[in-house]
């Protein structure tokens, strides 16, 4: 069954309705991708979606409302990161391939999602707890996911014990988030995303597996 949507009324939007908010959100989301979200303004929105700012204000506050909204779905989507870990084998060549599956993961998500996250990191940035909460929701299934794969390493004498599972876990993912955000600056010092590939995922097998990269 489709999501149950709300206007800002309160009442369930029936089919054609919901198909006009994503729309709203679709050009939006196009709309960040080369302007700054507070340059945007609700007529802008409604005029490239084919339809008024009154339509527009039937499901959103304002245009920040819009932005969340985008942003949770986003979040929500980046459950598809978790699964990279979980189940996953860490040893040997397998763990690596496992490693380097999960930087692809991420490298792809923030390409897929670049114009959002960088209103959402920007926003968590300024402080904005709303924005903060949603990007903690994102990274923080992988962060447990991961620390339970390297407690379990640690059980197993593959890590040592000084190691603080949930710290580790932790720093990876800022690793990864941090640099999946920055892919084209690193281009621009002539370090290339397949070698920034092959660093971040010697650095996470190393990390939760305990042992070097095989060659």
């Amino acid at each position: 069954m489709p999501e149950t949507v709300l206007t800002a009324d309160g009442r369930v939007a029936g089919r054609r309705a919901r198909a006009t908010r994503q729309r709203l959100l679709s050009r939006l989301t196009e709309m960040l991708a080369t302007s700054p979200y507070r340059d945007i303004t609700v007529i802008d929105v409604a005029r490239r979606a084919g339809t008024s700012p009154a339509t527009f204000y039937q499901y959103f506050s304002d245009i920040e409302a819009a932005v969340l909204t985008i942003a949770a779905e986003m979040a929500e989507a980046g459950r598809r990161l978790r699964p990279l870990v979980e189940d996953q084998p860490w040893t040997g060549k397998s763990g690596y391939e496992t490693a380097q599956l999960l930087v692809d993961g991420f490298l792809e998500f923030w390409r897929d999602n670049e114009a959002v996250l960088r209103v959402v990191d920007l926003a968590t940035i300024e402080g904005d707890e709303r924005f903060h909460t949603l990007r903690v929701r994102m990274l923080n299934n992988v962060v447990t996911a991961l620390a339970a794969v390297i407690g379990e390493m640690q059980e197993r004498g593959r890590v040592a014990e000084s190691v603080h599972p949930e710290a580790m876990a932790g720093a990876l993912v800022g690793m990864m988030a941090h640099n999946a955000a920055h892919q084209r600056g690193y281009e621009s010092w002539e370090i290339g995303v397949g070698n920034l590939r092959e660093s971040m995922a010697q650095l996470v097998f190393w990390a939760v597996s305990g042992k070097r990269p095989p060659k």
